[in-house]
């Protein structure tokens, strides 16, 4: 008789309440944190509940730093970032797709060689780019690299989608007087719905939560981007951790309200394109 131990119920059960656990307890933290008092944080033994909660935190974290102005910032470089990115990324799909390239193998092997890079040695690369070309402390100082960044991960997730659709039913446009790039925005992008919706996430989240380059490139205050300006609640003695939560709370709630908006989306193109690829 055949037994799989990981096919068992009670060991998915446990595996799907670790992963809750794991994926949940540290934003239910930090929630709990912003609406706690300093007198009650540092309370022993802890309170994992607050007492007596407040909205200080979260009206400090308005009025201490200028809140809106990074959430804007990050805001119009992510959303620039992705649109960007999606196209660039679906061009150089569509091409790895349906043209005939000799090196095709090669070429998706250095882009994802390439997605592996890490960051910090592209720093001063891209630095002395963006001073060469007088962009630093501006918002294309950082929605150029983050589409470059983020370009080869898009590019391999929509391979997969595009490599799945008939190529009939492009010719059968193009029969009908439409361009290849007209059946590439009318046919085969719909029908790509979620490997594209996927794409975008990955590009939004990956430009929304990027640290060290937005830290780099744009030192003036006018072009702070949120995790940035979360960073300079802190003191030179002192960390308002409650202050502090309440700024990521806010900065977590447009991310999470994105992915409940396009979650069956991006699960479907997360396993589609699984599968396909």
């Amino acid at each position: 008789m055949r037994f799989d131990l990981l096919s068992g119920k009670p060991l998915r059960i446990i595996a799907g309440v670790i992963l809750l656990f794991n994926g949940f307890f540290p934003a239910l933290w930090i929630v709990f944190t912003s609406l706690k008092t300093e007198s009650e944080l540092r309370v022993t033994p802890i309170h994992y509940l607050p007492t007596d909660p407040t909205l200080a935190n979260y009206v400090r974290a308005f009025t201490n730093q200028p809140l809106l102005l990074y959430l804007f910032n990050s805001l119009f470089i992510a959303v620039c970032s992705t649109a960007l990115t999606l196209f660039v990324a679906t061009l150089a799909a569509y091409a790895l797709a349906r043209l005939r390239l000799r090196f095709r193998g090669l070429i998706l092997s250095v882009i994802i060689a390439v997605s592996t890079f890490p960051l910090v040695t592209l720093l001063v690369p891209l630095f002395q780019m963006m001073r060469s070309l007088g962009l630093l402390n501006s918002y294309l100082a950082l929605i150029l690299p983050y589409t470059v960044l983020s370009v080869p991960v898009c590019t391999l997730v929509l391979v997969s989608f595009f490599d799945g659709i008939p190529r009939d039913l492009e010719s059968a446009a193009m029969v009908d007087g439409c361009t290849r790039i007209g059946a590439l925005f009318k046919i085969v992008v719909p029908l790509s719905a979620p490997g594209v919706f996927t794409a975008g996430i990955l590009a939004f989240v990956n430009a929304w939560d990027e640290f060290l380059l937005a830290l780099s490139l744009n030192s003036s205050p006018t072009f702070r981007t949120l995790p940035v300006g979360i960073t300079l609640y802190q003191g030179e003695f002192t960390f308002p951790w409650p202050t502090i939560s309440a700024a990521l709370v806010v900065g977590i709630v447009p991310v999470a309200i994105l992915i409940m908006i396009f979650q069956e989306r991006v699960v479907s193109g997360l396993t589609t394109g699984g599968i396909k690829g």
